[in-house]
């Protein structure tokens, strides 16, 4: 297996009954939109419970994000599958957020690289830094819940 690439068609080539007759589809394999938009929800809800521990809170925003953007990439057809492939998945498919893919994907580095960091290494962080992850987020969230016909809490 080392070295080749392995494919959907590779993978299921090799099933005795054909895939169609199981009903999964491409998008059900690859993980589907409701199922990154399930994950957005369930950390969303300890992210913004301010009786959890700020890293624990912060790392709960950053998975939110990152499920939320996922969810939108997979109503494309689009997988992104690690969080480190954010910037480049979208930079590469700007047609998920059209004139706002510089915006998300800013926003999800500056939890990634710039804030998180100092919430899960150490005690470096302060009132400041999570109000930013906050606001990060919240920028993130507005556009996505956009493109996915949903709203956010505030409206």
């Amino acid at each position: 297996m080392k070295g080749r690439n392995i494919s959907l068609y590779n993978i299921t080539k090799s099933f005795k009954t054909p895939i169609s007759l199981y009903n999964i589809t491409k998008s059900e394999i690859m993980g589907s939109k409701n199922n990154h938009f399930n994950l957005y929800q369930k950390f969303k809800t300890d992210a913004i419970k301010k009786e959890n521990f700020e890293g624990t809170r912060v790392e709960a925003y950053f998975l939110s994000a990152y499920h939320l953007i996922e969810s939108c990439a997979a109503q494309e057809r689009v997988h992104i599958n690690k969080h480190q492939y954010v910037r480049t998945t979208l930079t590469n498919n700007t047609f998920i957020f059209n004139k706002d893919t510089e915006k998300v994907w800013t926003n999800f580095q500056k939890i990634e690289n710039q804030l998180r960091p100092k919430f899960t290494y150490g005690f470096s962080w302060t009132a400041d830094d999570m109000k930013m992850v906050e606001s990060c987020y919240k920028t993130i969230e507005k556009i996505c819940l956009k493109k996915l016909g949903e709203t956010t809490d505030e409206e």
